[in-house]
């Protein structure tokens, strides 16, 4: 048994070792444009949200670990897709409306910032005045163009 336990043992060691040569995609494209928010707004958004939702990502050194590496770059990538507030340009006012109207639901309803995401970053944490802040920014597009 001791046997067995010791090349299951070796086995691991080595598929972590080799995953560490699987090539992650940890690149961060120009910014093109910035949000447009009060320096208030853009402070709890650098340190709440920029580090997944923008061109703009912190890579921690543990997103240089595989397989947690894998993970993180999937999460970016993912964030940058739905939602890119350094692509801000790209989207049409009504859709930048709607963008808004959404960040503030994924806030209110606690769903961002991540919870595993917070574990990590405590300091990405919203108090209630950083959410207070954040609904009358988000809510305050005109609501006809959502």
């Amino acid at each position: 048994m001791r046997k067995v336990l010791r090349w299951l043992l070796l086995g691991i060691l080595l598929a972590l070792i080799v995953a560490q040569f699987v090539p992650v995609e940890r690149s961060n494209p120009p910014v093109e444009a910035e949000v447009p928010a009060p320096a208030n707004v853009r402070a709890v958004l650098h340190r709440a949200c920029y580090d997944c939702h923008s061109n703009e990502t912190r890579w921690p050194w543990y997103s240089h670990v595989a397989p947690v590496s894998w993970l993180v770059a999937h999460d970016v990538h993912e964030a940058r897709k739905h939602l890119n507030f350094s692509t801000w340009n790209q989207y049409n006012p009504k859709r930048q409306a709607r963008k808004l109207n959404e960040v503030w639901e994924e806030v209110d309803e606690g769903e961002m910032p991540l919870s595993y995401y917070l574990a990590v970053h405590r300091d990405a944490a919203l108090s209630d005045a950083d959410r207070a802040l954040l609904r009358e920014w988000a809510t305050a597009a005109p609501q006809d163009s959502l």
